[in-house]
């Protein structure tokens, strides 16, 4: 690297490490600046008013005030430690400890002393550097495992490259600076209450603090992006950045449609990344399809990198210094000595598993689906009980009212577009995820893996099994009995099929928003607003600290615990809602039973969030009238 352009990238960090520094005394400055105002607006007040009254407009703002000498203690005293991570020693990944060193070597840097595997789309770098960025440090280099899955080698280093292009334009060296200015401004605003007039202030500042520091690490990507061309090439370095929005999605759908749904129900899968390793090698073109054609995105002052498409265009005009290396098609997992092993060990290291089952990937996805299928018939199940009173509400209590005529009397409330005979009609798609539930519980049938398609109903030997067609027949009284025989036939008896979960209950649920000090008949409660459920929290403390207490509460416990320790609602057990008036928000609910609950919000509510009022009001509409 030539001198001229190590004095550049000197010149450019310092000019952004004293940007950084800048911004942060401003800060302080701002709040010195707003403790004078203070302090002479209390003195002007003074003369005109009592004691009393002076000290309940001081006070509060001086408290505010207080809360930026906290933020700035709390963020001076923190540490920038390593990230969590399975820390890869030279027999774990050889050839990718030579590969560091070697690019390293390249851009004119010192090679990180460790290399951490983490279970992220993603790759970083970071320093534990002193004195502000002028002292070097400890680095660290993490990569993450899907990329090594995912991606050839000449792709790889071309990651690896641009990761080491942030450590020789001494990017890294401000990480702590813009660590602890983000954490100061992160403390002081989250301890002064939203309708604070001090607090309106820091927002604002905070604001022009994130516009300046994003803008610098904008143009710190496209620095280190000038490396990872020099050093893998124009096109191995195009192609690893539009690979990782597709890896980024493919990851997303594995998560959400093969983990997540057995991890809500108290599995885990042995092999977590492994799994995800097979899907890669079953849905290749349809990745293939997803990063060539992704839509470009559109660039926004709060981003902290630039759109890919404005990376890769800048990758084009990139200058040339030396010819391209040549392309590399390996698999990047050579890079390691063992994926498989290493998979494994970062799953022990990273993924707690807090006391689940652990099954192999086809029993997994077996007992995932079969429990979400469990939690889809309960929800029938329920319905029926409450609509004929029966205490052991199962399969044989909705089989009783097709029996009876009664079926499309009973799915209008699943229907309510519907009359009685269409509703009776459409019932045959629930119909049918009763008997499969009633399948899978007679031990007669089973979900089957696939890595390159949704998972499919099987018999015991193995061939596919519809039970369309039997549904079809059982919502019917007249075909009743036919459905009944062919069931029999397949070994499956209707009366091993009943609830599981008497109740919903707050397990695994989601909040979506909280309200503090809402009148809930006649009396203050703190609500939280859960995606299944209300949980109302009675007595639950002074009115003025209604955000502050939901905070400090949410921060604690989990919501599940939350849901339990108090009285939750859930939806299902909302029969109608009438919104009387929505700003502040007054409705009368009205639940199984004939009983009638009213919800008012107060002048002195306070809301979680600025959308948790619309949250609400949004699960009301959903219930409807």
């Amino acid at each position: 690297m030539s001198e001229w352009r190590k004095g550049n990238i000197m010149s450019a960090a310092t000019y952004r490490a004293l940007a950084s520094v800048l911004m942060l005394i401003g800060f302080y400055v701002v709040a010195l600046l707003q403790l004078a105002a203070v302090v002479a607006f209390g003195f002007w007040i003074h003369q005109w008013a009592s004691g009393l009254a002076t000290a309940k407009l001081i006070i509060p703002l001086l408290l505010a005030l207080g809360a930026v000498l906290v933020g700035l203690w709390r963020a001076v005293r923190t540490k920038s430690e390593p990230a969590p991570g399975l820390v890869l020693d030279e027999r774990a990944a050889p050839a990718l400890w030579a590969a560091v060193r070697e690019l390293a070597a390249e851009v004119g840097t010192r090679a990180p002393e460790e290399i951490r595997l983490v279970p992220e789309v993603n790759a970083a770098v970071a320093e534990q550097s002193s004195m502000l960025g002028l002292v070097g440090g400890r680095r660290t280099m993490y990569v993450g495992l899907p990329l090594l899955q995912a991606m050839r080698v000449d792709q790889l280093r071309a990651v690896l490259a641009h990761e080491l292009g942030h450590y020789s334009g001494r990017h890294t060296r401000l990480g702590g600076v813009a660590y602890r200015g983000r954490l100061a401004i992160a403390e002081t605003i989250g301890r002064i209450g939203g309708r604070n007039p001090i607090g309106w202030v820091f927002r604002g500042y905070a604001k022009l603090y994130l516009l300046v520091d994003n803008a610098a690490s904008r143009r710190q990507e496209l620095e280190a992006d000038r490396s990872a061309v020099r050093l893998a090439g124009r096109e191995a370095a195009t192609s690893a950045l539009r690979t990782l929005p597709a890896l980024d999605a493919a990851w997303s759908f594995y998560m959400r449609r093969y983990v997540e749904p057995g991890w809500s129900a108290g599995l885990a899968p042995d092999d977590l990344f492994g799994g995800f390793g097979q899907l890669l090698a079953a849905r290749r073109d349809e990745i293939t399809a997803l990063r060539e054609n992704a839509p470009d995105e559109k660039p926004s002052r709060w981003d902290t990198h630039p759109p890919v498409g404005v990376r890769v265009a800048a990758m084009a005009d990139a200058p040339a210094d030396a010819p391209a290396p040549a392309p590399d098609e390996r698999p990047a997992a050579g890079l390691l000595a063992d994926i498989g092993a290493a998979g494994l060990a970062l799953q022990a290291d990273a993924v707690a598993h807090e006391g689940r089952q652990v099954l192999a990937w086809p029993e997994f996805i077996a007992a995932a689906i079969a429990a979400g299928g469990q939690r889809e018939a309960d929800t029938v199940y329920r319905a029926a009980g409450r609509f004929t009173g029966a205490a052991e509400p199962g399969l044989p209590t909705v089989l009783d009212l097709v029996r009876a005529g009664r079926l499309g009397e009973f799915a209008e409330q699943f229907y309510s577009d519907s009359s009685r005979e269409e509703a009776a009609a459409r019932f045959a798609g629930p119909m049918n995820s009763l008997l499969v539930n009633a399948a899978i519980r007679a031990g007669q049938a089973h979900w089957e893996l696939s890595w390159s398609a949704p998972a499919r109903l099987v018999g015991r030997d193995g061939e596919p099994w519809d039970l369309n067609e039997i549904a079809k027949l059982a919502v019917d009284p007249e075909t009743l009995d036919e459905a009944l025989a062919r069931l029999a036939e397949a070994g499956v008896d209707p009366a091993g099929a009943t609830v599981v979960q008497r109740r919903v209950s707050g397990q695994d649920a989601d909040l979506v928003g909280a309200l503090g000090n809402i009148k809930v008949d006649g009396a203050q409660h703190d609500v939280l607003v859960l995606d299944r459920g209300l949980v109302l929290i009675a007595d639950p403390g002074k009115a003025s600290k209604g955000e502050e207490r939901l905070r400090a509460l949410l921060g604690s416990v989990p919501v599940a615990e939350l849901a339990a320790r108090h009285t939750f609602l859930p939806y299902e057990e909302i029969t109608s809602v009438a919104v009387k008036r929505e700003v502040p928000l007054k409705a009368e609910l009205a639940l199984h039973g004939g009983r009638t609950m009213e919800m008012q919000e107060l002048f002195s509510s306070e809301l979680l969030g600025k959308h948790s009022r619309d949250a609400l009001l949004t699960v009301f509409r959903r219930i409807g009238g």
